[in-house]
């Protein structure tokens, strides 16, 4: 799911679940090997987590907000707070040790 600066609070931080989110841009090689495990991710915790993507380009707010740096960069968000952080393009078994550290 795609958010953005607009979205970003209703998709996010009042999110009930959850929420991974991979900061990317289309010019980014990384951030297009990410993408699917993305994806992928969004359908094997569906209704436990939520996976949405942001644009940096379109949205530098909240990009800057949270000092991305350099992309991909993937974050875990829980109860509207920034829980965990992953930088660069990393295999899927890295994001899911992540992610479950915080299902509940």
């Amino acid at each position: 799911t795609p958010v953005n600066d607009n979205t970003w609070e209703d998709e996010v931080l009042k999110s009930s679940v959850p929420v991974l989110v991979d900061f990317w841009a289309p010019w980014c090689g990384p951030c297009r090997m990410i993408a699917p495990l993305i994806d992928e991710l969004a359908g094997e915790y569906e209704g436990k987590m939520k996976a949405v993507k942001l644009n940096t380009d379109e949205s530098p707010g909240v990009a800057t907000e949270y000092g991305i740096r350099s992309i991909p960069t993937c974050m875990v968000f829980k109860g509207g707070e920034k829980i965990d952080t992953i930088i660069g393009a990393v295999p899927k078994s890295t994001l899911v040790s992540t992610i479950e550290k915080y299902l509940d």
